[in-house]
């Protein structure tokens, strides 16, 4: 399962729509927020929502990441135009994030830098401390858990304060799950009722809407209604095709601190027309150790063995090619990588590993295609970059796709070492490194 995060504002919005579908009709959620990118955006968001001038409102970048209080991102219990001038005041700023802190609250790691371009606007929820809970939901081996703490909050997951546990298997039923033993000793009365009727209406949510972590801190219950107050989300974006209609227009934005580029973009949109996987990510534009793996266990395995052999801080990329993609396809995320390879010499050049397990149905002859194609194409310019190829890979038509690309080595004049599945993946990856020099200035 490929675990994508989604916008806070997203989650609740996916809530908004289908929480009461899923309870039945017995639980419901108005999930007034609106997300800009100004405080223009803010203004006109006004016109469609009348709260925004009535209320006394929550802002927050919505980027990804966490712990947006203790890193004083939150601006809260305010009116409309204190509002619309704290996210003029912070939009295109660059920000470091800090994800862990020391008692005293003071910030004990690096920190992800970032600029803020997302902001959540939601009216203020007034409550007491004892009535935040923390409640998530989350997947494993065997199914999935639910957890939950009366005692929500920003300090929730640090101290594991109260925090109690039930494992779910696969198939159950939301009403099958015994959240009365879940929630025993923590809440009791209306409360009680009314948590077990919104736990099994999220976890129906959950399940039917393929989330791969659902998480509220704090989930706010008074005697009138049950409030989300911060929510983080994950979805399986391999389930795209069956969610389409369900989650409407999606949008999984990259982590904090770290644009799409335009390559990597690309890809993407060729991925979304595609019945295969194409996937990239630039980890480093001026890496001497670059892949091009078919299959998304292999492209861990190729990754996995860079970084043990010591060459981490030298892969350039990480992504996969799968699914049995057209010889059109192969071809345009190979020039994607070629391209972005040969852009800047370097002294010992480089590397380019095309690897991947022993494929069930993707047709190894058909992509080696596309990947000749590309490579005709770059062929000068991986000579002038000294870019030497390891190639390695089985599955069907795999004897054809080998011969081809030898003679396509041949024919070119590059410099590249061919091999069948007699060559262990990582084996491959050691004669690749072995070749670059261990210093380069």
């Amino acid at each position: 399962m490929a675990q994508k995060a989604i916008r806070e504002y997203d989650a609740k919005k996916l809530l908004e729509r289908h929480l009461r579908r899923c309870s039945g009709g017995r639980i419901g959620y108005e999930g007034r927020s609106v997300l800009v990118t100004s405080g223009l955006g803010l203004e006109e968001s006004a016109d469609d929502n009348s709260w925004l001038k009535t209320s006394r409102l929550v802002v927050k970048p919505d980027q990804l990441f966490g712990k947006r209080g203790k890193n004083g991102l939150v601006f809260a219990d305010v009116g409309f135009e204190e509002a619309v001038a704290w996210i003029d005041g912070h939009l295109g700023r660059e920000v470091a994030i800090h994800r862990e802190f020391d008692p005293q609250g003071n910030p004990a790691d690096a920190g992800v830098t970032g600029t803020l371009t997302h902001f959540i606007v939601e009216p203020l929820v007034a409550h007491a401390p004892d009535q935040e809970y923390y409640l998530a939901f989350t997947g494993h081996r065997r199914g999935d858990m639910v957890l939950f703490s009366k005692a929500g909050g920003v300090e929730v997951e640090s101290t594991k304060n109260g925090l109690t546990s039930i494992d779910v298997p696969i198939g159950a039923d939301a009403d099958t799950l015994d959240l009365k033993t879940l929630l025993s000793g923590q809440v009791e009365g209306v409360a009680l009722k009314a948590l077990v009727e919104l736990l099994r209406a999220c976890f129906a949510c959950y399940v039917e809407l393929h989330f791969g972590f659902l998480e509220f801190n704090p989930l706010v219950v008074t005697d009138r209604e049950i409030i989300p107050v911060d929510v983080k989300a994950r979805l399986d974006d391999s389930a795209a095709f069956l969610c389409e209609e369900l989650w409407g227009p999606l949008d999984f934005p990259p982590p904090f601190g770290r644009a799409r580029t335009k390559e990597e973009a690309y890809i993407e949109a060729l991925d979304e027309r595609s019945g295969a996987s194409l996937k990239l990510t630039i980890l480093n534009p001026r890496g001497r150790v670059w892949t091009m793996v078919a299959g998304g266990g292999a492209s861990v395995i190729y990754a996995d063995t860079v970084v043990d052999l010591g060459y981490m801080d030298e892969l350039a990329d990480y992504g996969e090619y799968s699914g049995d993609p057209s010889t059109a396809e192969t071809r345009e995320y190979a020039r994607t990588i070629l391209d972005l390879m040969t852009r800047e010499r370097v002294e010992g050049g480089k590397v380019l590993i095309i690897g991947g397990g022993i494929a069930n149905f993707t047709d190894v002859a058909t992509t080696f295609e596309g990947i000749i194609e590309a490579l005709e194409e770059y062929a000068a310019r991986l000579k002038e970059n000294n870019i030497r190829i390891y190639v390695r890979r089985g599955g069907p038509n795999y004897v054809q796709g080998l011969a081809r690309m030898r003679e396509a080595a041949e024919r070119l004049g590059l410099d590249m070492q061919i091999h069948g599945p007699e060559m262990h993946m990582t084996a491959v990856v050691k004669e690749a490194l072995d070749s670059l020099p261990k210093e380069v200035d």
